[in-house]
């Protein structure tokens, strides 16, 4: 079996699973000598982009920090010749030499300003087979942010058009050489009928293709190369003399489309256009084609001919480098937008704190008349709603904590059939189906429970008319890569179907992004569905999600299945006892409306309390000979962390109670021989971990 030690090494290095030859080569490679160190240490903004340039097929390669460390993907690699792969893990200059005081400009300038630079066909000098040359690039420098949000590196999308550029300089040159012919060919032909040679020698060996039709839509030239690309697409070659009718005469809509165009220049238009053409039993092509006017030596239009070149590799690989462009693009936005939500959470969590705890202690008091009750109880309500919306804010910033356990989903699906139906009403017919044998899934059912809900309250929304709903859940195998990214293996599969009006393309699309609501005003938060894909990605599964317009929608909740040995998924039941007066608490809260409504708490509990608003606060107040039996403090301060404060204090004095409470709801930093309560919380909440603590000391 593999030791704790390598299974954890492994874990951390999942973020390089899909990276094909080159994700390989960064797990086996020595990185002890590269100025980035260990993969596993690397910044969490450095593993998602590696992640996803890994994946890409679009020419990549990321430059990190201020030795410009070179990481890039197996599209990159041959762009690169010998120098790969002494390039990976080592700092730029030592592989781009040649073009360094070109290159480093550009990196520094991205790093220095934030803004993305850009260039089609941008010349680089490289020596990257053994000789110097030039090089043409399609380019786009941007800034990726690290961690702490400065700028960690420049991620390099890039396109290579040598071959291209080279290719239309000499096809302009040609072209050039064509036209200076063309100008004087009255006179040539007149004067030195040998020049008819040697220009029908330049048409026929060029690599542009160059043909032209007479009036009637006959060919008066066609050179080797246009003739090649026809033998390409159509499966034979016309000659001089044949029809155009005739050639495509079994192919009545290619032969349509071509006289479409031909027709405009044989109408004497001069224009560039760019068209596919071609069988799709052989090959389709797209063309760049310029088409001019053919005149005889009195002027008179005899025809027209055209120059074109094939541009369907060009146009393919722009659209993969706008695709590439456009995923990093998505995957910034959705990180800042967790980022965001998880620190709005944390804060309204300490802004809930006070007003959960004044409006329970109000209801125990039964304070007022029924009129107050009403209205305490209502705001309680409202709380409580609160509280509800920021977990699903935590759940979409994959914050919120899990409690992951093996569970049995069938049961577990089972068991909510009665809460779906009272809760979807009569006009929904609903169906559950959980077949025997269900493996375990690795989840947190409270969070489960609550996404399945969701799940079926969207689909009731979805049904106002009434119709069916069905729910179940399978085990599927995965066996290759899935487009929802999940890594092969065995998974449980929750389905939530309905028949519904169901969603089109474009509101598909938004479908799982934050506060996005098909809903009227006060409807719904466009929390659902973004919190149940939070919650898969942390459980390391995935959400998908078909629909068709009329025909219903079925959401798909894809679970792992647990490979530990099955435990009890019901929570153990909070107690209502009160914890006998235990002495001195000592309360440590930077927020001081969350310190007034603990203390009041604790001393309703019986304690007598010191309040501190910051852990070396907390520890003057024992330096001065404060010697308390309970320590609650909050976890994220301003200097010393609580949970630093509490293995100070338990240090010093082991049998002192410590509850740790934190309003981000993340376990890290919090060991896990600490007990944790997360805010907002009621009186009877704090009093059961108070009474847990107390019978973990007994």
């Amino acid at each position: 079996m593999l030791s704790e030690k390598a299974t954890r090494q492994s874990t951390d290095l999942g973020f390089l699973a899909d990276g094909g030859e080159l994700g390989a080569m960064m797990r086996a490679l020595d990185w002890s000598g590269s100025p980035l160190g260990p993969p596993n240490q690397w910044s969490r903004a450095l593993k998602t982009t590696v992640s996803m340039l890994l994946a890409a097929q679009a020419q990549i390669v990321l430059f990190w920090g201020p030795d410009y460390v070179a990481l890039y993907n197996d599209a990159y690699a041959p762009g690169i010749g010998a120098n790969h792969p002494r390039a990976l893990g080592r700092p730029a200059i030592e592989n781009w030499g040649e073009l360094w005081d070109d290159l480093e400009p550009l990196l520094s300038g991205v790093r220095q300003t934030r803004k993305t630079f850009a260039a089609k066909d941008r010349a680089f000098y490289v020596e990257r087979h053994g000789y110097g040359e030039t090089s043409y690039w399609d380019v786009s420098y941007s800034a990726v942010p690290d961690d702490d949000g400065s700028v960690g590196g420049v991620l390099c999308i890039v396109s290579e058009t040598t071959e291209r550029v080279l290719g239309e300089t000499q096809l302009r040159a040609s072209e050039a050489r064509y036209r200076e012919l063309n100008a004087t060919l009255e006179q040539r032909v007149a004067e030195r009928t040998a020049e008819r040679h040697l220009l029908a020698t330049i048409v026929e060996t060029t690599d542009g293709q160059i043909q032209a039709l007479d009036l009637d839509y006959r060919w008066l030239a066609i050179n080797a190369s246009c003739a090649d690309a026809y033998q390409r697409i159509y499966g034979k070659r016309p000659k001089i003399g044949d029809s155009l009718h005739e050639f495509l005469a079994d192919r009545p809509e290619h032969l349509a489309a071509a006289t479409a165009i031909w027709s405009r220049a044989l109408a004497g238009e001069a224009f560039t256009s760019i068209e596919e053409f071609g069988d799709i039993s052989f090959d389709r092509r797209v063309y760049e084609m310029k088409f001019e006017s053919l005149r005889a030596p009195d002027g008179t239009r005899i025809g027209a001919f055209l120059t074109g070149i094939d541009v369907t590799d060009r146009l393919e690989e722009q659209a993969r480098l706008a695709q590439a462009e456009e995923a990093l693009r998505q995957a910034q936005k959705m990180e800042a937008m967790g980022q965001l939500t998880g620190g709005v959470a944390h804060d309204f969590n300490n802004l809930l704190t006070p007003i959960v705890g004044l409006l329970d202690m109000f209801q125990r008091k039964g304070i007022g008349g029924e009129r107050e009750h009403r209205l305490i109880a209502g705001a309680a309500q409202a709380a409580e709603r609160a509280k509800t919306l920021v977990q699903r804010l935590l759940a979409f910033a994959r914050r919120q904590p899990l409690q992951a356990v093996p569970v049995d989903i069938g049961r577990l699906v089972a068991d909510m059939g009665e809460l779906i139906s009272s809760t979807t009403g009569p006009q929904i017919q609903v169906t559950v189906d959980t077949p025997e044998g269900l493996p375990e899934a690795m989840a947190d059912p409270n969070q489960i429970e609550m996404a399945i809900l969701n799940l079926s309250v969207n689909a009731r929304d979805a049904m106002p008319e009434g119709g069916r709903l069905s729910i179940s859940a399978k085990a599927r195998t995965v066996e290759r890569a899935h487009g929802a990214d999940l890594v092969p293996g065995t998974y449980v599969c929750i389905s939530v179907a309905d028949t519904g009006i169901g969603m089109d393309e474009e509101t598909l699309a938004h479908a799982v992004e934050p506060f996005f609501s098909t809903k009227g005003i006060g409807q719904g938060t466009g929390l659902g569905l973004s919190m149940v894909h939070g919650l898969a990605s942390q459980l390391g599964g995935a959400l998908t999600i078909r629909s068709t317009v009329g025909a219903g929608t079925t959401v798909e909740l894809w679970l792992p299945v647990s490979h530990a040995a099955a435990g009890a998924t019901d929570a153990e039941p909070q107690t209502n006892l009160r914890p006998l007066p235990a002495g001195t608490a000592l309360l440590v809260d930077d927020e001081p409306l969350v310190r007034m409504s603990t203390a009041e708490m604790l001393r309703e509990l019986g304690y007598r309390v010191v309040e501190a608003s910051s852990a070396e606060d907390a520890l003057q107040r024992v330096k001065d000979g404060l010697r308390p039996n309970l320590l609650i403090t909050d976890h994220l301060m301003p200097g010393m962390s609580g949970t630093d404060l509490g293995l100070a204090l338990r240090n010093q004095y082991p049998e002192l109670q410590i509850l740790v409470v934190s309003g981000y709801a993340n376990n890290e930093g919090i060991t896990p021989d600490l007990s944790r309560l997360t805010k907002p919380f009621r009186s009877d909440e704090l009093a059961a971990s108070l009474a847990n603590l107390t019978k973990a000391v007994r």
